[in-house]
């Protein structure tokens, strides 16, 4: 697939890649690393389209790799070319001596590099010493004939095709670092050949001492910053088809929903709120759903949940009144025994004056004023949640009161006659 020019350790020339019709650009992971950090930092999302439909096309000619940049003609649509560069950052002596040590100290990655593999563990490992293998958001920057300042379609065009190229060789990217394949594999079996030092002996005192010295410890770091709102992930729109059962749309939808749970749940830490109702699945579909107005997501939530549309609507607007809570009460109807029915009783005939009193009809945990269309619900906590009747069926009217009199009240107000 290559053909070398020049000196094998400063610059490896790949010959064009035929067009890349129907697939991905990156199959392996560090791959999608690498477009991820283009796709992140770029301003013009039409302009890494535009660079994905030419390298998509064939249209990038000979990719030079040599430390620190890679060069190609990229032809433009209307069949003018422009020389293309990209520019990362190279590794400094300091950081590959910490990547080898690092590499030998654990076969495991020798071998994984030799089979043409960068297995997520080697990248964490080097990233532990403070070496960034893959690139980050802003690391890769470009350099274009055509004038532009950001990347542009030529740019991306020359990144996507170099997707293709560390699927199948990671050395690649080393060499993109500053070190071509036999330099680094030679210097790999040098330190291995090595021998090795003393092993220092390890820091720390005796846990006896560490534990008599706890009232001295220095205090625990201040809490972070809540950032002000939840992150927003990464779009799915690739140009490429998604594999069969996977729905793009849906997946995006989750992970910005999970970034505001994550959101939700610092701030609860940050406030001193140690517990959370864990949901079931059909209560998690109705949170969901409460979090999104694209009909297409909500009736895959219905079905998922076992409710039909109408239902998860109704489920929807419990949910707004009071989460979890609210929903029990919706669907949960429960017979009031014992202890609970006495004090039931007791707040019905309490609540108001004995000329003022509804008449109220008894179902299991749900009181209805005859003639009224209001309706209370009591819930397992003890509290009562108004109901009115709207187009033939009862539906949340607010939150939940101490007392019947005022939940019945709320249910009263814009109840249909």
């Amino acid at each position: 697939m290559n053909a070398y020019d020049g000196d094998e350790h400063t610059e490896r020339t790949f010959a064009a890649l035929p067009p890349a019709q129907g697939k991905a650009f990156a199959q392996t992971w560090w791959g999608r690393a690498w477009l991820k950090a283009l796709e992140d930092a770029a301003l013009d999302a039409q302009q890494l389209k535009a660079g994905r439909r030419l390298a998509r096309a064939g249209s990038v000619g000979a990719v030079s790799v040599r430390p620190g940049r890679i060069t190609a003609v990229v032809q433009d649509r209307d069949r003018t070319q422009h020389r293309a560069d990209v520019l990362l950052e190279e590794l400094s002596g300091e950081q590959w001596d910490r990547f080898l040590d690092m590499t030998v100290e654990r076969a495991g990655h020798v071998a994984a590099l030799l089979d043409r593999d960068m297995p997520p563990h080697l990248v964490e490992d080097a990233a532990a010493t403070g070496v960034d293998l893959l690139p980050g958001m802003g690391d890769l920057e470009p350099e274009c004939g055509c004038g532009a300042w950001d990347h542009c379609a030529h740019t991306a065009a020359l990144c996507y095709q170099v997707a293709r190229l560390l699927d199948q060789d990671p050395f690649v990217l080393l060499l993109m670092r500053g070190r071509g394949e036999r330099a680094v594999l030679d210097d790999i079996q040098a330190r291995s050949a090595a021998p090795a030092e003393a092993a220092p002996e390890p820091d720390g005192v005796d846990a006896a001492e560490a534990f008599a010295a706890g009232d001295i410890l220095p205090p625990l770091p201040e809490l972070p910053r809540l950032p002000e709102h939840p992150g927003v992930p990464p779009s799915l729109d690739t140009e490429t088809p998604p594999p069969s059962g996977l729905d793009p749309a849906a997946l995006e939808y989750l992970a910005a929903r999970a970034a505001a749970q994550a959101h939700l749940l610092l701030a609860d830490a940050l406030r001193g709120v140690a517990e959370h109702a864990v949901l079931t699945p059909a209560q998690d579909a109705v949170r969901l759903a409460a979090g999104t107005s694209v009909q297409a997501v909500r009736e895959r939530l219905a079905r998922g949940s076992g409710r039909s549309r109408e239902q998860l609507e109704l489920a929807v607007r419990a949910w707004e009144v009071g989460g979890a809570a609210a929903l029990d009460v919706l669907e949960d109807e429960w017979a009031v025994e014992g202890d609970t029915l006495v004090r039931a009783r007791a707040a019905l005939e309490s609540a108001w004056d004995e000329d003022e009193r509804p008449s109220l009809r008894a179902k299991a945990n749900r009181w209805t004023a005859a003639g009224a269309a209001g309706q209370v619900r009591l819930g397992r906590d003890g509290r009562w949640w108004p109901y009115r009747k709207e187009r033939g069926r009862w539906v949340p009217a607010g939150g939940p009161a101490q007392d019947p009199a005022t939940a019945l009240a709320s249910a009263a107000s814009g109840a249909e006659e």
